[in-house]
């Protein structure tokens, strides 16, 4: 047998053999974070604990047993405070959080860092533009963030004055969207 025929029976044979789907997530566009791809098919916790940038966030999920909240339906509009975020605090602050006694007060930082609905960074610009320059949101603990726009990047002031710059935007998810921040916000 000569190469042209052999190369043509290798043809014929791969046309008859079944096509196996690639999985869904590969085909869709991911924005990585903290060196992993966000799939927009996955839900929010399933996307952060993937995230080497987030393991204590996702640590303080967990001990304040909001994963199953983060896995529900939503949507939600969650600011991601990155490890380094975290690491401006006092370490025994951190430390302390997560506490088995101090779970309530640790439920009521993270829930600070999510509002209620899905909100793009062009939806958070809006409202900065119809607040004549800040937005107010509310958030599921029941304080307010404030938003502005400093140039072409999103700040968040929290109850207490401290302020945290959106560093990655818009990273969709099956239940909301993450907005990665470089602060941990204070309730007030």
């Amino acid at each position: 047998m000569n190469r042209s025929m052999i190369a043509v029976m290798a043809i014929s044979l791969l046309a008859t053999m079944p096509t196996v789907a690639a999985p869904a997530f590969a085909q869709e566009k991911a924005v990585e974070v903290g060196g992993a791809p966000m799939y927009p098919s996955r839900t929010i916790i399933q996307n952060a604990v993937n995230s080497k940038d987030h393991t204590t966030l996702v640590t303080a999920v967990k001990a304040a047993g909001l994963v199953e909240t983060l896995e529900g339906a939503g949507p939600f509009t969650v600011f991601a405070p990155t490890n380094t975020a975290f690491e401006k605090l006092p370490r025994a602050t951190v430390d302390g959080l997560l506490q088995p006694e101090a779970k309530s007060t640790l439920t009521g930082l993270l829930t600070y860092h999510v509002v209620s609905g899905k909100l793009s960074a062009a939806d958070l610009m809006a409202k900065v533009a119809a607040g004549h320059g800040k937005g107010v949101l509310t958030t599921v603990q029941g304080g307010q963030l404030v938003v502005t726009q400093k140039g072409k990047m999103l700040m968040l002031t929290d109850q207490r004055g401290g302020m945290a710059t959106i560093s990655i935007a818009d990273v969709n998810q099956s239940n909301g969207v993450i907005h990665v921040i470089d602060g941990v916000l204070m309730p007030g």
